[in-house]
């Protein structure tokens, strides 16, 4: 796969249409993890914004709010703080409302309710000083009741376009939903890195060494292997703890069999060959052998391993999640929104609170499948290439 000519990338991905849409899905998700809380419609940590009154909107709605400032004290965070921390907590406290009055030196609320269209509503009617919505306690308040008022007109009457809707708790589900992208792609990234280590050590520690080092390493292999990952991820789970770290460790833990047999029997086949005998030869160690002479050799086939892994890992914390043993609220994860919205599912107004989430789950782990099955293709035709390559090398002029 190289591109050598201009727009060749563009031409390659028209090509394989299917491969170009896996990479904007993956690139979307990184890109959303990485930028956080900074372009989150509600950047506040987890998005955990609740706001009863305007519980399960339908995607599209805009709602009114009165912004009130909180009677303590916010730190501030910058970009960088928002990324690695996850959020800022809000300065301000937001009151839905359907119409607003603003008199001398107070504001006068008709709070917004879902059930205003029925014959027996009676609206609740909020009162809110100038001063309480513009300073909190600790502030040095203005005299100025005209600079207040048009403070307030300017700055704390806004709206808010909900391109989701909200879920049952009156949160942003928009946010929440990228919120939880930094949850999948981090589990999932941090499980393979483990999966990746410690099958690619224990595999090609067994097929090096053979023997009896082989024997209590594919006896082990083969013990886990028996074990039913779903099972032996929620025993690892109430071992550890229920929590986000322990999520890393247990589908990391439950991963690397695969890619532990895969690069055994590539071991095997590779420590018979000419470079491997040589450099015992000329007294290299085991490790270096292994570690700067075997293992750059077979590193495609667990590349591919590695991105098939990558959609299992999503899978299993999405269910993990949804099962309640994954990651723990508030923090959010698609398997954790689907589980508590599963009862709209049958609803035709409601159900996109649970589909939405699912559907996000079957793109990610799709485009990583499809990603997966590029790379084995594309790594099989330049090993089949290079082989084809090392038989002219050797072959008769005449024959060529």
């Amino acid at each position: 796969m190289e591109f050598d000519k201009p727009f060749s990338i563009i031409k390659y991905l028209y090509k394989n249409p299917l491969f170009g849409f896996a990479l904007v899905i993956i690139f979307s998700a990184i890109l959303v993890s990485i930028l956080g809380a900074n372009i989150r419609p509600d950047g506040t940590l987890h998005s955990n914004t609740q706001i009863p009154q305007i519980s399960r909107l339908k995607p599209g709605t805009t709602i009114s709010f009165l912004k009130v400032r909180k009677n303590k004290e916010v730190q501030k965070s910058n970009f960088f703080e928002k990324l690695f921390f996850g959020g800022q907590e809000s300065f301000f406290t937001f009151i839905p409302y359907d119409k607003c009055e603003l008199k001398d030196n107070y504001v006068l609320l008709q709070e917004y309710d879902m059930n205003r269209n029925e014959s027996d509503y009676v609206p609740n009617t909020l009162t809110f000083s100038l001063e309480d919505i513009v300073f909190n306690l600790n502030d040095k308040r203005s005299t100025n009741f005209e600079g207040v008022k048009d403070l307030v007109l300017s700055n704390h009457l806004v709206e808010k376009t909900f391109f989701l809707g909200t879920d049952k708790h009156g949160r942003d589900l928009l946010s929440r939903l990228m919120a939880g992208t930094i949850v999948s792609l981090s589990i999932g990234l941090i499980s393979v890195l483990i999966s990746f280590f410690l099958g690619l050590s224990l595999g090609a520690i067994s097929g090096y060494y053979g023997g009896k080092i082989d024997d209590i390493i594919l006896w082990f292999i083969n013990v886990v292997w028996s074990i039913p990952a779903l099972l032996l991820i929620i025993s690892l789970t109430l071992i550890l703890g229920k929590g986000y770290a322990t999520v890393f460790v247990a589908v990391g833990l439950t991963m690397w069999v695969e890619l532990a047999r895969v690069v055994r029997g590539q071991v095997i086949a590779i420590r018979e060959m000419d470079y491997v005998i040589a450099g015992k030869i000329l007294g290299f160690s085991n490790m270096r052998i292994i570690f700067k002479h075997i293992i750059p050799n077979l590193l495609d086939p667990v590349i591919v391993i590695c991105a098939s892994n990558f959609a299992t890992a999503i899978l299993i914390e999405a269910g993990l999640s949804f099962l309640g043993i994954g990651v723990q609220i508030p923090m959010p994860s698609w398997g954790s929104i689907i589980d508590q919205h599963k009862e709209y599912i049958i609803h035709a107004e409601k159900s996109f609170l649970a589909i939405i989430p699912g559907l996000l789950i079957i793109s990610l782990v799709f485009s990583f499948m499809i990603l997966g099955h590029h790379l084995r293709s594309v790594l099989g035709r330049k090993a089949s290439a290079d082989t084809w390559k090392e038989q002219l090398k050797g072959a008769p002029a005449d024959s060529i």
